[in-house]
């Protein structure tokens, strides 16, 4: 584990227990080894670090590439294991560097919402779906609550407040044979979100409520373009 990711870690967690009541639910659903895909709702710049400090393995995170334009902020993130993706998801580069690590058993970070969106979800960026076609690798959802109410990135690191990190089952996706059309990846990314939202109360779902129950079927993510 790097030196910046360890030690960020942390800090993060000593200052959930001081200033914070942070509760952690099902990290026993966390595979220890193997490629794993973590999927999580996006409200505010404390996501990431509140989804290192509680998942117990080394997550590489993606981030939106506006981050890295600033050369101090885009060291330190370079130097956490994150990596850029354009801001319309649609970034080959990104999502062949996602398959290469999950090829070496690492465990990607994605916030598939592309931004922060705090009070409710908002539609996911279908760039998830391709990773996960890709690489094969299983999905776990996390439903993060709370985190809404830090706003400036410094409050950060004074983290008051209630959070709670939801960490439900690890599934697949349906595997697809021949071309993929934009409407398959679309309903997808809308399975994998579903489970997402399922771990979240009503009122943080927003596009993704109601949550259909069930994953969905091969012939749901067969839709056409």
């Amino acid at each position: 584990m790097g030196a910046v990711y360890g030690l960020s870690n942390t800090l993060m967690r000593g200052a959930l227990r001081i200033f914070g009541d942070w509760k952690v639910e099902g990290r026993e659903n966390v595979p220890p080894m193997g490629p794993l895909i973590i999927v999580s709702n996006h409200q505010s710049n404390m996501d990431p670090p509140i989804l290192a400090a509680s998942i117990p393995r080394k997550i590489t995170f993606m981030a939106k590439r506006g981050l890295f334009r600033n050369p101090v902020a885009s060291q330190f993130f370079k130097a956490y294991g994150a990596f850029p993706l354009n801001e319309s998801g649609n970034d080959l580069g990104a999502i062949q560097r996602s398959v290469r690590l999950l090829e070496r058993d690492g465990a990607l970070g994605i916030f598939p919402e592309g931004t922060r969106s705090p009070g409710g979800m908002r539609k996911a960026i279908p760039g998830i779906s391709l990773i996960a076609l890709r690489s094969g690798a299983p999905i776990l959802p996390v439903g993060i609550v709370g985190t809404e109410v830090i706003g400036p990135p410094w409050q950060v690191a004074v983290p008051k407040g209630s959070f709670t990190i939801r960490i439900g089952q690890p599934f697949t996706v349906p595997q697809m044979e021949g071309n993929i059309v934009r409407g398959q990846l679309e309903a997808i990314t809308t399975m994998i979100m579903e489970r997402v939202a399922a771990l979240l109360p009503e009122s943080y779902r927003g596009a993704y409520e109601p949550v259909r129950s069930g994953v969905a079927s091969p012939e749901r993510a067969g839709g056409s373009e």
